[in-house]
C-alpha cells in the first residue's frame, strides 16, 4: 500500500472512532416512576428532590448515569394499569411506585420480573405485596411510611388538644378503598375508648371536599380527622382554608398541612421515606434483589402544631403536647 493511501485510510478510521465509540456506549438504565396524583404540585416537587437525593447517595444522578420515565394517573386510579403496562413495555430496569397500594398493585400485576420498589402507608404484608418485612420474596420491596398504624395515636393527641370534644368527623378518600377501610377499622375502637362519636365523610374530588365541609358546617362536630391520602395532601390549602373558615379543629397526617395553617399533624416524615425509596432504587440498579432487601419501616415520627391556628380557634395547647412536639409553629 502506498504511503499516501495508508495515511488517507488511517485518517478516515480516526474520524470514525468517535462515532463508533458513541455507538458502543451503553444506554442509561431507566427507572419507571409511577404515581397516582398529578405531578405539578409543590409537595411532589419537594418529595422528588428527596427521592433524587437518595438515588444520588447510591451513585446515580438523573440525566447523567440514569434516566427516569415518569407516569402519573392524575387522581384517576383506573389509569394505573395502563401506565404500569407502558413502563413494562419500555423495559425499564426498575419501577418505583408512590401514593399508595393501588399504584403498587398495578405495577405488581404488570410484571413479575422487573424489580418494584414501593412506598405505602400501610403494612405491605397485610396488603399482600410481600411475604414478610424481613424477606419480601418475589420482585417487590420498599418503604412502609407508617400511617394506618398511627390512627389511634393521632386521634388521642387531637383529643388532648380538644379535651371537651364529644363528636369528631372522619374524612376519607373512597378512591383508595384499602386505606379508607383500614382508617375506619382503626379509628372506631379508638374513638369508643375516648368516648367519642364519629361521623364519616367521603371525598375524592375538589368539589366533594367543598361538599364535605358544607356538611361539617351544618352538622357542627367538635373536630375533623383527615385520613392520610395523597389526593388530600395535594388539596391541603383548600382543606386548611375551609377548616379555618368554619372554625373546625382538624388533625392531619403530615406536616405539609400545618405549614400552610393547619392545626396539627402526627405522622411519618414523608420526605425521609422518599429518600429511602430513592436509595433502595439505587441499590436495585446496582444488583440488589428485592426479595432479599427488607422492607424499611419509617422511624421518624413527628407531631407538629400550629400555635397561631390554635389561638385563632380559642384552644390552649397543653404543655405536654408542646413538649412532645417536633415543631411548634408560631
Amino acid at each position: 500500500m502506498k504511503r499516501r493511501e495508508f495515511i488517507t485510510l488511517l485518517g478516515g478510521a480516526m474520524a470514525a472512532w468517535p462515532v463508533a465509540a458513541r455507538a458502543q456506549q451503553p444506554a442509561l438504565p431507566v427507572i419507571g416512576f409511577l404515581g397516582a396524583t398529578a405531578p405539578a404540585n409543590d409537595t411532589e416537587i419537594f418529595n422528588l428532590r428527596a427521592f433524587r437525593q437518595g438515588l444520588k447517595d447510591t451513585g446515580y444522578v438523573e440525566g447523567e448515569n440514569v434516566a427516569i420515565e415518569y407516569r402519573y394517573a392524575e387522581n384517576q386510579h383506573e389509569r394505573l394499569p395502563a401506565l404500569a403496562d407502558d413502563l413494562v413495555r419500555r423495559r425499564v430496569a426498575v419501577i418505583a411506585t408512590v401514593h399508595g397500594p393501588s399504584v403498587a398493585y398495578a405495577a405488581k400485576a404488570a410484571t413479575q420480573t422487573i424489580p418494584i420498589v414501593f412506598a405505602v402507608a400501610e403494612d405491605p404484608v397485610k396488603l399482600g405485596l410481600v411475604a414478610s418485612l424481613a424477606r419480601p420474596g418475589g420482585n417487590l420491596t420498599g418503604v412502609n411510611i407508617v400511617s394506618a398504624e398511627l390512627v389511634a395515636k393521632r386521634l388521642e393527641l387531637w383529643r388532648d388538644l380538644v379535651p371537651a370534644a364529644a363528636r369528631v368527623a372522619v374524612l376519607i378518600n373512597p378512591a383508595n378503598p384499602a386505606f379508607a377501610e383500614t382508617t375506619l377499622r382503626e379509628i372506631e375502637p379508638a374513638a369508643r375508648a375516648l368516648g367519642l362519636q364519629i361521623q364519616v365523610l367521603k371525598a375524592d374530588t375538589s368539589r366533594e371536599i367543598d361538599v364535605a365541609f358544607a356538611s361539617l358546617a351544618h352538622e357542627r362536630p367538635d373536630g375533623l380527622f383527615v385520613s392520610s391520602s395523597p389526593f388530600f395532601t395535594s388539596r391541603r390549602i383548600q382543606m386548611v382554608q375551609l377548616a379555618a373558615r368554619h372554625a373546625i379543629p382538624a388533625t392531619y397526617s403530615g406536616r405539609h398541612y400545618v405549614e400552610v395553617g393547619g392545626l396539627m399533624s402526627y405522622g411519618s416524615n414523608v420526605a425521609d421515606a422518599w429518600h429511602q425509596l430513592g436509595s433502595y432504587v439505587g441499590r436495585v440498579l446496582k444488583g440488589a434483589k428485592p426479595a432479599e432487601l427488607p422492607v424499611v419501616q419509617a422511624s421518624k415520627l413527628e407531631l407538629v402544631i400550629n400555635h397561631q391556628t390554635a389561638r385563632m380557634l380559642g384552644l390552649d395547647v397543653p404543655p405536654t403536647l408542646i413538649a412532645h412536639a417536633a415543631e411548634v409553629i408560631e
